[in-house]
């Protein structure tokens, strides 16, 4: 059944100008109980707030083009766009990682990510054509944010963990262990550690909050049930594309740290 445009854009009220500008009241709100407690990082919050609404403003007018003119090229230019700047930005919440890390993390970012997304927008959502942006894009950026968020805290759990760990590590190394089996329960935590917000998310979802991608279907005028069929699609390629990539990064990460005589650097 063909779907009315224009009912839809007349059923989805507008934000006029001065609504969202009241909606930064809050933003006040927040700076005057952080300057009356002293808890400091009133500029932090500033800077964020601000480089969140220029961020999205310019994406607003940069995806009202594509979205205009789709295009193959602009799709994947737009999805290496998302991939690289999720690494980097990986690369800026982890600190100082080794360079091998470092190059498992965007290996691990493209295959992951990669496979996941082109695996929903063909066979789980068949999108054509597969390049559409109005749904190649959104869904490839809920899943590449998920897999940063993921590959982060994957990895600041298992350098937290060889490092507490370290001792026990280099005693069951001298005593003849294989690096992959000593290291297996570190590793093990750390995947763990990095599943628990999508696993938090999928277990309070539809009882706990809504989530924002079925929000907004409904908000534009979407039936209930539709939007519940994409959004436990899109949580399932979520958790998938979260588990490649932390699973990648682990598993790989954690031969890092050894060198080629089983030896912990």
């Amino acid at each position: 059944m063909p779907v009315d445009k224009n009912k839809i854009m007349d059923e989805i009220r507008d934000v006029t100008l001065i609504g969202l500008a009241t909606a930064y009241i809050f933003l006040l709100i927040l700076l005057v109980i952080l300057r009356r407690e002293k808890v400091g990082h009133q500029w932090e919050i500033l800077l964020s707030t601000f480089r969140m609404t220029i961020q999205l403003v310019i994406v607003g007018y940069i995806l009202t083009y594509i979205f205009d003119n789709p295009n193959v090229w602009f799709s994947l230019i737009a999805l290496l766009l998302m991939q690289g700047f999720a690494i980097l930005n990986t690369f800026q919440r982890v600190g100082d990682v080794p360079r091998d890390m470092k190059r498992i993390v965007a290996v691990a970012m493209f295959i992951g990510t990669g496979i996941t997304i082109f695996f929903f927008v063909l066979w789980v959502f068949r999108v054509e054509p597969w390049f559409k942006p109005q749904y190649f894009i959104p869904l490839a950026g809920m899943m590449i944010g998920n897999s940063m968020t993921g590959i982060t805290l994957g990895i600041d759990a298992l350098l937290g963990g060889m490092k507490d760990n370290r001792i026990l590590i280099e005693n069951a190394l001298m005593m003849g262990g294989k690096p992959a089996l000593i290291v297996r329960e570190v590793s093990g935590r750390a995947f763990h550690q990095a599943l628990l917000p999508t696993i938090n998310s999928m277990m309070g979802m539809g009882i706990v909050f809504l989530p924002g991608m079925m929000t907004g279907q409904i908000l534009a005028g979407a039936p209930p049930l539709l939007a519940i069929k994409y959004q436990i699609a899109m949580m399932l390629g979520i958790l998938g594309s979260v588990v490649l990539t932390v699973f990648m990064v682990i598993r790989w990460g954690s031969a890092t740290f050894f060198n080629q005589r089983a030896q912990l650097k």
